[in-house]
């Protein structure tokens, strides 16, 4: 190849205005993409399906076997009462009898059902103290039926204590770590009644959105459909999205759900400051926009320091006393390395943090600058206090 010839090939492929003009393009979308990408949820992680859903049991037993730490029963007359009717349904008739026993302690037991359980299968409990109990280590809790919102007792809990906290004392000293009088019982409630939800029969179901929000709802209602390639979800109010599978090709909505909880939906938010006076916290969304506004924060600080003196006289002198000689300093510090600060007009959540931070304040005056620039109509957001 001659060097003719390479040069006819270089003026071939010389780039035109156009065609950077294309590659900028390009890659402002390829830019756009990725970071679309890395701000968007599965729907699995922002939605909650109806029907699957925990369900919470309580109930009131007694604990046992405890070592002089349980309740007192001149204190709890309710833990009297139900050792009282424990007994008479084991057959001992307590009647008219003093019980004085502080080995027993009356406790409320909670437990979380998780979705479709089955009966036999095990769940966790964590039992409380209700009377004066000091400690339930070593205790035994005793069959304890744990129902449900509805009445029905749907697990029975029963097994060994196991305490995290304890609590030993002295005749001048004690120690105490942890709460003592809460225990927990792993895999201690066996699952007894089913609750009647057939999830895969079902021809309509309901997906509820955990931070309510339209735009964010009309997109997983989008996704779905161009995932499924048919018209089966509609957004019907800012939380709920509405599955219909009659007139869809889909088999059943336990094979939809599994294909739609990963799909990726990037959710939108409301512009937001969250402020938390009591401990200083400040949480900024994304969106948070302020038009143009100078800041300016400067505190006057007063610090007066006494260093009072002793004045005596010299040795053996018959004249003169001691005394005490005040010596005052004043400190006046205006804070005179704080600037003035513009925020142009638009600025997002980084520059506007960059401004505050720049005026050398911390996370109070930062709260009273913010409340400041939303009451002059800078702000271009919702202030929430928590």
């Amino acid at each position: 190849m001659t060097l003719t010839t390479v040069r006819i090939i270089a003026k071939q492929f010389i780039p035109t205005k156009r065609m950077f003009s294309a590659l900028f393009f390009a890659l402002t979308l390829l830019t756009w993409s990725a970071e679309t990408a890395q701000t968007a949820s599965r729907v699995k992680d922002i939605t909650e399906f109806e029907g699957i859903r925990d369900n919470i049991l309580v109930g009131y037993g007694l604990v046992v076997g405890l070592n002089g730490t349980g309740d007192s029963l001149t204190n709890s007359p309710f833990t009297e009462q139900s050792l009282t009717s424990m007994l008479e349904r084991l057959g001992v008739n307590t009647t008219g009898k003093t019980l004085k026993t502080d080995n027993v302690a009356a406790v409320i037991v909670t437990a979380t059902l998780p979705p479709f359980q089955r009966q036999g299968t095990k769940i966790d409990v964590v039992v409380s103290s209700l009377g004066d109990a000091k400690n339930l280590t070593g205790g035994t809790l005793i069959v304890t039926p744990l129902i449900a919102a509805d009445g029905e007792a749907y697990a029975v809990a029963q097994g060994t204590l196991t305490v995290a906290g304890y609590s030993a004392s002295g005749d001048a000293e004690s120690i105490t770590k942890g709460v003592p009088t809460t225990a927990r019982i792993a895999s201690g409630a066996i699952v007894e009644r089913e609750l009647g939800f057939d999830l895969a029969t079902l021809t309509s179901l309901r997906i509820s959105l955990r931070n309510p929000d339209l735009t964010t709802s009309r997109r997983i209602a989008e996704v779905i459909n161009k995932h499924v390639d048919h018209k089966v979800a509609e957004s019907t109010d800012p939380a709920t999205v509405v599955l219909n599978l009659q007139g869809s090709n889909q088999r059943n909505m336990v094979d939809l759900l599994a294909d739609i909880e990963q799909l990726m939906v990037e959710p939108d938010q409301i512009a937001r400051v969250v402020i938390d006076e009591q401990s200083g916290i400040i949480v900024i969304g994304r969106e948070v926009k302020v038009d143009t506004v100078a800041i300016a924060q400067g505190n006057l600080t007063v610090r007066i320091t006494e260093t009072p003196q002793v004045s005596q006289p010299t040795p053996f002198s018959e004249t003169g006393e001691t005394v005490v000689v005040p010596r005052t300093n004043i400190d006046v510090s205006e804070d005179s390395d704080h600037k003035l600060t513009i925020l142009k007009k638009g600025v997002r959540l980084q520059e506007l943090v960059d401004g505050l931070n720049a005026l050398g304040i911390g996370p109070r005056d930062m709260i009273s600058i913010l409340q400041a620039i939303k009451a002059a109509g800078a702000l271009q957001a919702e202030i929430e206090l928590m």
